[in-house]
């Protein structure tokens, strides 16, 4: 059994970052080791949630995991929070990336805007951060933001997607997948690249109407699951598009508060049987 570890925080209410990631990744058969960079009450988009920084923790977890010899087949980052962890994770990764991938979310931003907490020369540094990914998964808004360009919001052409792909493995991944694409009003997916073969690969599924969050956790939740299945990257891109539409669609259908994020529990069963599927093909 492949075992990967995924480094991010724990949101306790609100399904995203790693009470995403672990259920998810676990149910496609991947054993799922955790480094939690922070412990939250609630995600940020509740009001004053409580908050425990566990920086200082994460030299001793991975003493601890150098003594006792483990190693993982995959390294998964998600939000990380200051410029120390990203220069701690930076260092986890030298040592203990082996002969598996490395997948990082550079968690900065959406619609737009960079998040208030971070500063330009978390941008900076999170570009040389990224130079350490086999697979990168920026939405719209952080591909800009590593690539100092314009963000285009809604509009843009497929081309100056994949313009905007090239320009991301050119930050050191050989691998990018762009998240939140659309070209017609009624679709959202992704695009990736891979610039090894020069290849693009798209997925799109219905839109719904509204914002549901953490839906960028588990659509880079299930990409991991899937290439660490020994899925190609066309094919995991698919796999996550497919699922995290089903989430969104579930939750809409439901009528729940969008503010705990979508219903993947439900929705796990068909992924399961999906990515067997794609085994056996």
């Amino acid at each position: 059994m492949k075992r990967i570890v995924t480094v991010q925080d724990i949101s306790c209410v609100g399904r995203c970052s790693l009470t995403v990631a672990l259920p998810i990744i676990s149910a496609m058969g991947v054993e799922t080791s955790v480094l939690p960079t922070a412990v939250l009450s609630g995600h940020t988009l509740f009001p004053h949630p409580a908050f425990c920084d566990l920086t200082g923790e994460i030299p001793a977890i991975t003493a601890h995991w150098r003594e006792i010899g483990v190693a993982f087949d995959g390294i998964y980052t998600g939000y990380l929070g200051s410029l120390r962890q990203l220069a701690l994770i930076s260092d986890f990764i030298d040592e203990f990336r082996g002969d598996g991938f490395v997948f990082i979310d550079p968690v900065m931003g959406d619609h737009g805007r960079l998040y208030s907490r971070f500063t330009d020369a978390f941008v900076s540094q999170m570009k040389h951060f990224c130079g350490k990914g086999d697979v990168i998964v920026p939405n719209l808004t952080e591909a800009c933001l590593l690539l100092d360009v314009p963000y285009p919001g809604e509009h843009y052409t497929r081309e100056q997607i994949r313009d905007l792909l090239r320009g991301l493995t050119s930050l050191g991944a050989k691998k990018a997948i762009l998240t939140g694409v659309s070209f017609a009003p009624d679709e959202l997916g992704a695009v990736a690249y891979d610039s090894e073969n020069g290849q693009f690969f798209s997925r799109f599924g219905h839109r719904e109407n509204g914002s549901f969050h953490g839906t960028g956790d588990i659509f880079a939740s299930v990409c991991v699951g899937a290439l660490a299945g020994g899925h190609p990257l066309g094919d995991a891109v698919g796999l996550a598009v497919d699922f995290t539409c089903e989430c969104i669609r579930r939750t809409a259908d439901s009528g729940r508060d969008k503010a705990f994020g979508v219903n993947f529990e439900a929705a796990l069963p068909s992924l399961i049987a999906a990515a067997s599927a794609q085994n056996h093909e």
